[in-house]
């Protein structure tokens, strides 16, 4: 197959580029390349390159970004996939739209399942549910895959930052009442890659296994890693000021992906697997 994926100089487009292009055409282009805003130009490289897939991953992820400039975070992750969805359906081309939990209010009691309503309460969330929708509306033949809490290897992530304070001392609080799932980037991009071969359409919820609080997920981190001893004081969301307001109870169920057969590891597996590719696993 011939595979387009935007956002090819992130972390999840940078892995699946890596997986894909031994078995497979791979096109990657990222914001330098060519800007997902602009419809022109999404239409005229899908036009002229004729992808099989297309694996949307590009986005604007600064959260508290999104908060300070709402109708950018529109643009970029709504428009954007727009764009690309109409650029997929021109040329008859399979679409991958990456999405998040943050589209969900964080209002339910248990983990949110594929087609549960959405209702997102800050910026980013809703620009990427405007995604969704565009997705959706435009083109039959896609796959959402929605994830959380993702981390990867030589990014700024939770887990980079727990470590990079432990290592200097510096004091640790964390809150306990934002829980989701935690995801290693290969594993969500191992699963992505599956996917695409399955031809199954519809929307997915991509996480490792099971769900923590922040506050829980940093604390297995340190302890993995060496830093058993560092404190961490836990505190509430509202004790943590910041432009945006996350929703605060998020885990994604899989459903749709278990019954094709992919399904991801554990969370506390993925992470000491990061840290021991990291060469940090106490």
């Amino acid at each position: 197959m011939r595979i387009w994926i935007t956002g090819a100089g992130g972390r999840l487009g940078g892995r699946l580029g890596d997986i894909l292009s031994g078995s497979h055409d791979t096109v990657g282009m990222d914001s330098n390349d060519l800007d997902v805003t602009d419809f022109a130009a999404v239409k005229a490289f899908a036009h002229d390159t004729r992808p099989d897939v297309i694996i949307h991953a590009a986005a604007w992820t600064d959260v508290d970004g999104c908060a300070n400039d709402p109708d950018r975070a529109v643009a970029v992750n709504g428009f954007g996939a727009q764009h690309v969805a109409l650029a997929a359906a021109a040329v008859g081309a399979a679409l991958v739209y990456i999405s998040t939990n943050e589209v969900f209010d964080g209002e339910s009691r248990q983990p949110y399942r594929e087609y549960d309503p959405t209702h997102p309460v800050n910026a980013y969330g809703y620009s990427k549910w405007v995604g969704e929708r565009a997705v959706m509306t435009l083109h039959p033949r896609h796959y959402i895959v929605r994830t959380s809490w993702v981390f990867a290897h030589g990014g700024k992530n939770f887990v980079q930052t727990m470590l990079n304070a432990a290592q200097a001392g510096k004091p640790l609080r964390v809150v306990t009442n934002e829980i989701a799932c935690p995801t290693y980037n290969d594993d969500l991009a191992d699963a992505v890659a599956a996917l695409i071969q399955t031809e199954r359409f519809g929307v997915y919820h991509f996480t490792n296994a099971g769900a923590c609080s922040r506050w829980q997920f940093a604390r297995y981190i340190l302890n993995r890693a060496g830093f058993a001893d560092t404190p961490i004081t836990p505190i509430l969301s509202h004790q943590w000021q910041r432009p945006s307001t996350p929703p605060l109870y998020t885990p994604l169920a899989n459903h749709a992906g278990k019954r094709i057969g992919i399904a991801l590891r554990p969370w506390q597996e993925a992470v000491d697997a990061f840290l021991e590719r990291e060469g940090l696993l106490a």
